[in-house]
């Protein structure tokens, strides 16, 4: 199980962290990351860290996002810095087996519960 927190309403500019809590023994052997559903919008990648520590980041969050796991505690984060409107949306932490599943959302099967992010302009 995945359970997200974090989330909020800050304004232009502002920064906020997620993180993700997950259940069970074989964490540090999970793919796990973030991605994010804007209002009326499909489901998109934000970030995916690999068992090994490949990362992959949608471009529009590159160099302003940070994702980061810790093994020992079975937490992933997200560092959100310089929040646009356009990062408005529920984030949701995912987990697979495979790095190369999260690249996809139909690939991923392990989702948590969303947490909202609203940035006000």
């Amino acid at each position: 199980q995945l359970q997200a927190f974090g989330g909020g309403l800050v304004q232009y500019g502002d920064s906020l962290r997620l993180s993700c809590v997950a259940s069970g023994r074989t964490f540090n052997s999970y793919a796990v990351g973030w991605y994010r559903q804007a209002p009326g919008k499909e489901r998109e990648l934000v970030a995916i860290m690999s068992s090994g520590g490949r990362i992959k980041y949608a471009d529009i969050v590159k160099g302003r996002f940070t994702i980061s796991r810790d093994n020992t505690k079975n937490t992933l984060a997200l560092q959100m810095n310089s929040l646009i409107p356009k990062d408005t949306a529920v984030y949701y932490c995912v987990g697979d087996h495979s790095y190369s599943a999260l690249w996809q959302e139909h690939g991923v099967n392990y989702w948590g519960k969303g947490t909202q992010v609203t940035v006000s302009s």
